[in-house]
This record gives C-alpha cells, sequence and structure tokens, in this order.
C-alpha cells in the first residue's frame, strides 16, 4: 500500500457536522496522572495515536497495569510511588516531546538509571531545557550528544525545592518541574511564561498542592509535596489542534459551513481562533460547558468572502504554537502583507517548522521574507495553482502532512504529499474525516 497521498483537485463547497479525536495533550497527562493514582481510573474518547500509544507502554514497563474494555482504557495505579523500577530500564517515548519531557519529572527520584530514547525526530529536539532545572532537584542526567535523546535520568531521594524561570512559554518545561516539586519536600516555585496550562488545572480538579497566581505575562506557580492521587475517570474532549485543520480548510475555501462537536477550548489552547477572527473568519462558540476545569464548547465557521492580513501580537503565539503553519495558509490567501515574529521556537518542533512554512509558502507561489523567527507572508487572494507539487523529507512531522492537505484542498494543482503515515502519531482518522467532508451527502 502507498504511504503517499495525491490529491489534483480543491475540495468542494460543504455544510456538515463533524467530531475530531480525543485532545492529545489530555490524553497522555490523564495516562501520567493516573499512572500515580491510588486505584482504576478509566477514559473514554482517549486518542489511539502513537504518541499515548507510547505513554501507555511506558507506564506498562514500569510497572502499572492497563487494559482496554468496551472502548474504555482502564488504568490501574498503584500510588504515588508504586512505579515498579528495574536496572536497565529503556523507555521509548518515540515521537512525542510531551511525553518525553513530562516524564522526565516523574522519574526524578527513580533509585535506578533510566533510559530514554525516542524516534529520529525527538531524538534532534533539546532536553537540555528540561534536564537542566531537573538536575537542580538533584536528580543526575547524562545527553548522549549535546542536548539530544537519548538520555539516561538517575533519581535522587534527597531531592531539594527549586526556584525556576521558564522563559520560553513551554508547557512541557513547566509541566516537568510541577511533576518534579509534586515528588519534592519543601516549596518548588515556578515563574511561568504564559503557556498551555492542562497540567495545573487537573492538578486543582485533584486536589494536588499546586497553586497558581495569574499575572498579565507570567504565571506564579507553587508546589509541595503530593500525599497521593485519587483515581480519575476522564470523557477526553477534542483537540483544538486536531480541529484547526478543517477550521482553516473551511476559511480558506468558499460557501463552507462547518460544526465541530464538544471541543476542548482552554483559553492557553484558542490562540488560533483568535487569530482567525482577527483575519475575518466567523468563528463562534456554541453549548459551553466546563469539565474538570476545561472549557468545552461547539465551534461553528462559516467561510468568509474575504481575508485580511494581520501583524500577529506575539502574546498570541503560545496559544497557537502548533498551529502556525495552518495559520501561514490563511496569510497566504490574505488580501495584504501578514508579519508573524518572535516564532523561533517552531523549529524546536517536530521538524523546523518555521523553515517549512517558507517552503510549502514557495511552492504555492507566495512572497515571503524570512528571519531565524519571523516571517513576513505577502498574501494572494486569487492562488490558483497548476502546477505539480512534492512534499517529502519532513522527518515525518505530522503537522507538515496534514498542512499540505489543506493546501492542496484549498489552492488547486497536482500534490504528491509522501509519508501519510505520520499522522498516527497524533491523528489516525485525519484522512477518514477529510473524506467525509469531501462526501456529497
Amino acid at each position: 500500500m502507498s504511504n503517499k497521498v495525491i490529491i489534483k483537485k480543491k475540495i468542494s463547497p460543504f455544510k456538515k457536522v463533524i467530531k475530531v479525536s480525543g485532545d492529545k495533550s489530555l490524553s497522555i497527562r490523564w495516562v501520567l496522572f493516573s499512572s500515580l493514582a491510588s486505584g482504576v481510573s478509566k477514559a473514554k474518547n482517549l486518542l489511539m495515536s502513537e504518541d499515548v500509544l507510547a505513554a501507555i507502554e511506558i507506564v506498562r514497563k514500569l510497572g502499572i497495569k492497563v487494559r482496554f474494555k468496551n472502548k474504555i482504557c482502564e488504568i490501574y495505579g498503584k500510588g504515588i510511588d508504586g512505579y515498579n523500577f528495574r536496572k536497565n530500564l529503556k523507555l521509548n517515548a518515540k515521537n512525542s516531546g510531551t511525553l518525553g519531557r513530562l516524564l522526565l519529572g516523574l522519574l526524578i527520584d527513580c533509585p535506578y538509571p533510566v533510559k530514554i530514547i525516542g524516534d529520529k525526530s525527538l531524538s534532534q529536539r533539546d532536553f537540555k531545557r528540561v534536564s537542566d532545572p531537573l538536575s537542580r532537584f538533584g536528580a543526575n542526567f547524562k545527553l548522549t550528544r549535546k542536548n539530544f535523546l537519548p538520555l539516561t535520568i538517575t533519581g535522587s531521594k534527597k531531592l531539594k525545592p527549586i526556584n525556576y524561570f521558564e522563559k520560553k512559554g513551554s508547557a512541557q518545561c513547566k509541566s516537568a518541574v510541577i511533576f518534579g516539586g509534586l515528588k519534592t519536600n519543601g516549596t518548588t516555585k515556578i515563574k511561568a511564561k504564559k503557556s498551555r496550562n492542562h497540567t495545573e488545572l487537573l492538578c486543582r480538579y485533584l486536589n494536588l498542592p499546586v497553586k497558581v497566581l495569574e499575572r498579565q505575562k507570567y504565571d506564579l506557580i507553587k508546589v509541595t509535596k503530593m500525599k497521593n492521587i485519587r483515581k480519575l475517570n476522564y470523557n477526553i474532549p477534542s483537540d483544538i489542534s486536531s480541529s484547526a485543520f478543517f477550521l482553516v480548510l473551511t476559511a480558506l475555501n468558499t460557501n463552507c459551513e462547518l460544526m465541530i462537536k464538544n471541543v476542548n477550548i482552554n483559553p492557553s489552547r484558542i490562540g488560533v481562533i483568535t487569530i482567525l477572527k482577527k483575519m475575518g473568519v466567523k468563528i463562534k462558540f456554541k453549548n459551553h460547558k466546563i469539565y474538570k476545569g476545561e472549557k468545552i464548547a461547539d465551534i461553528k465557521i462559516v467561510s468568509p468572502k474575504s481575508l485580511k492580513p494581520i501583524n500577529c501580537p506575539t502574546k498570541l503565539n503560545a496559544g497557537a504554537i502548533d498551529e502556525f503553519l495552518l495559520i501561514f495558509l490563511v496569510a497566504a490567501k490574505a488580501n495584504g502583507i501578514s508579519y508573524f515574529k518572535d516564532l523561533a521556537e517552531l523549529n524546536h518542533k517536530e521538524s523546523p517548522r518555521l523553515r517549512w512554512g517558507e517552503k510549502i509558502l514557495k511552492e504555492i507561489g507566495i512572497k515571503t521574507i524570512t528571519t531565524h523567527n519571523s516571517i513576513k507572508i505577502f498574501g494572494n487572494p486569487k492562488i490558483k495553482l497548476k502546477n505539480k507539487i512534492t512534499i517529502k523529507n519532513y522527518l515525518k512531522d505530522h503537522r507538515v502532512f496534514m498542512t499540505s492537505i489543506i493546501a492542496a484542498l484549498s489552492f488547486g494543482g497536482e500534490w504528491n504529499i509522501y509519508d501519510k503515515d505520520s499522522i498516527n502519531t497524533s491523528f489516525p482518522n485525519f484522512l477518514k474525516i477529510i473524506n467525509k467532508l469531501k462526501q456529497h451527502v
């Protein structure tokens, strides 16, 4: 079977209601929290992607029973000291930076050396940004190649609390330190640039000793040692990052209308919604509710008649960091020049995404001016492609693949997009939903 997708024509107008897969960030966190809980935790709508399955395999290797029953995942937690460490343990985080980095916070008191490995893409991502603060607790790290995986962590039973300033807006670094603080006597203090707060919300729901004081640009977080975690039954809401592909597909085409059901609209995750609205896209939230601390809603979007350029405020970057490849496509069709800056963090993702954004825009004939952390996009509302475009050799970055599919369906031309199995890391049924939108029913 070919691992390539060929698209030769644009999508036709559609009016649909869809539901996307469970939130990846919440799915991975549910697995990790439940592995430390006392009792059996159950999850519905758990994202069954390679990243989440890697998390399940890791907690199994740590001695935690996991089973699936009638589409429900059950994790049999043994308490906060319930991991069964053995010597020469090797854990594979595969493609997941969230899993690989948060895991280190959980292993900060492991008695034996544990080796963490990942796939080719994850092995090119910076882990020193996590090992540096965690080593200050007292854990020992050996990174094989400069800042990268594989690495070996040896924990300590004499952990000391730390003061940590997280400047990059990385929820993964912040969460790893929170987990470290939850395993350490005394008070760990974190000053963190605004970023995703799923970990903090779950800690609040579980009544864990994590206190958050919100400021305009930073959060001040105090963490003390946890005594126990109660079981966590969770119906995972749909993923806003996965939803964004279909929001942008609707925005880039004409006479389309879409409703996406039961989506996690955590304020730290909806930068893409704010940016699209500023660019003239009509988006509404319906059926609001709060579920275990997270804001949930249905999202309705209608195709705009035209798109406006944007000088994107940098305060929106953290809340849209995974969606910028898609946002660049919207800027490509806007009537004017859009500017995005302070985006160096994009090149620390599964692939150097800022460079890939520039490459995709160049393929569709859009002029850009790009630096190491910014991009200026000269929009063209009349993009109509007839040429042949090939997308490959992108370290199997799932978002590059899916963004290319959206571009192909929106701008025309003949696209040959390789490595379709890359979507298995985050969104295995992406192409099934695309096919549903293409059906005239």
